[in-house]
């Protein structure tokens, strides 16, 4: 089976993780997001925030996980497969920050693609800072247009997900999908 491969994309604090564990409750197969686990673990090596120490380090950490996720969800036998995240967010991140980065991120980006990418806006009245959240709202609206233009440049259409309850959003990217 050859699963469709769906982002969910945004900056931090657009409810992609409560879309995402809503798809879960409906039964969707759904990958998550891997920076926090690379976050955690960074703590637990006694750096408190690997991407703003060692951005690089945690790009690559990032890009390998996501490329892992990539390959398990070609692997899935759902018709439908979603990721909090995709590759080219962390290119994103990367120009957000103006580092730069090794080619084979690009490539990497280029090689793995997926089906659909729903992206989210920033919503002010949703956003909140939390321990691997270091982002104020106005630098998760840069981060968003960094996105949109990294997606936009690997040759994607990207779907906005409006604004609306947890409900009203999961069935406005089901129904897109049923759509297409």
């Amino acid at each position: 089976m050859n699963p469709k491969k769906i982002v969910i994309a945004g900056g931090p604090g657009t409810g992609k993780t409560t879309l995402i564990n809503a798809l879960k409750k409906r039964n969707f197969k759904c990958f998550d997001e891997v920076s926090r686990q690379i976050t955690l673990q960074a703590r637990q090596d006694g750096i408190e925030q690997l991407f703003l120490t060692e951005p690089l380090l945690f790009s690559e950490k990032l890009l390998e996980g996501r490329i892992q996720q990539f390959k398990d969800a070609a692997e899935a036998t759902e018709a439908f497969v979603f990721l909090d995240r995709g590759l080219p967010d962390v290119i994103a991140y990367m120009d957000f920050i103006g580092d730069s980065y090794p080619q084979h991120f690009v490539e990497a980006c280029a090689q793995y693609t997926y089906d659909y990418i729903f992206i989210l806006a920033p919503w002010k009245a949703i956003f909140t800072s939390d321990n691997e959240r270091y982002e104020n709202f106005e630098e998760a609206t840069k981060i968003h247009q960094h996105l949109i233009a990294t997606y936009t440049r690997f040759g994607y259409q990207l779907i906005d997900v409006p604004f609306g309850s947890v409900a009203t959003r999961t069935d406005f990217i089901l129904e897109s999908l049923t759509l297409q």
